[in-house]
C-alpha cells in the first residue's frame, strides 16, 4: 500500500497536502480508501464556494462495490474541484495521491492540517 510520507491523513482515509507554504491544502482520498471501494465509476463534490467543516461529509463516491460518503479532514472553505473526475472518475484509483485529488479547501485553522496523521500513524491504522 501507498502511503506518501509527506501527506498528512485523516482516520476516515482521506490524505491532505498544503499547497506551495499557501493556506490552501488538496484533499483526496488514500490508496488503502480507493482499493477497498473497488474501481469508482461516479463523484459527488461540493459546489466551490462551499464552507465545510472537519470531519463534514462533503461528498460521496460511487463505485462498483458500494456508495461511501467523503469527508472534510480540515475545515474551510472549497476553492477548487477537481472537474477531470466528472468524465474519469476512474482516476481515483489510478492516482489517488496524483491526477485522482478530489477538492482543495482554503483551510481557516492552520493548525488543523497538524491534527491529522503522518504516514507512519496512518500505516499503523491501517496494518493494525
Amino acid at each position: 500500500m501507498n502511503v506518501p510520507e509527506d501527506l498528512r491523513y485523516s482516520a476516515e482515509h482521506e490524505w491532505a497536502r498544503r499547497l506551495d507554504q499557501s493556506s490552501r491544502v488538496r484533499v483526496g482520498v488514500t490508496d488503502f480508501a480507493q482499493d477497498a471501494l473497488g474501481d469508482v465509476v461516479f463523484v459527488d463534490l461540493p459546489d466551490v464556494g462551499a464552507t465545510v467543516s472537519s470531519g463534514d461529509s462533503v461528498g460521496e463516491l460511487e463505485s462498483t462495490k458500494s456508495v461511501s460518503e467523503m469527508y472534510a479532514p480540515v475545515g474551510g472553505t472549497v476553492a477548487a474541484v477537481n472537474e477531470a473526475l466528472a468524465d474519469s472518475p476512474g482516476l481515483i484509483n489510478e492516482d489517488p495521491y496524483g491526477d485522482g485529488w478530489l477538492i482543495e479547501v482554503d483551510i481557516a485553522d492552520e493548525s488543523a492540517l497538524d491534527a491529522l496523521m503522518d504516514a507512519a500513524a496512518y500505516r499503523e491504522l491501517t496494518e493494525g
